[in-house]
């Protein structure tokens, strides 16, 4: 129903160039950060501390999930019970 109402749209306003600036600018910090993000993998170098990290959660934490979902597979069920049951299936 384009066109049945009267209002008109106010006029576009167009900016100011003069109060427009022509670049933004950049925070050292931030860019100190992003550059030493970029370049992570050139200062890399394996410690005791990175290696024991990398085997927790590469190894130690997926193994620990996936053992205590092979234990409790079946046991439990959220589904269709009432007040007072017991979601234990075993």
């Amino acid at each position: 129903m384009a066109g049945s109402h009267n209002s008109k749209s106010p006029p576009a306003i167009e900016p100011s160039k003069a109060n427009t600036p022509t670049a933004l600018a950049m925070d050292p910090a931030l860019v100190k950060y992003a550059n030493m993000q970029v370049n992570r993998h050139k200062y890399f170098r394996w410690t005791p501390r990175t290696a024991w990290l990398t085997f927790a959660y590469v190894v130690a934490v997926p193994a620990m999930f996936g053992y205590l979902g092979f234990v409790t597979d079946g046991k439990y069920d959220m589904r269709a019970k009432r007040r007072g049951d017991t979601i234990v299936e075993f």
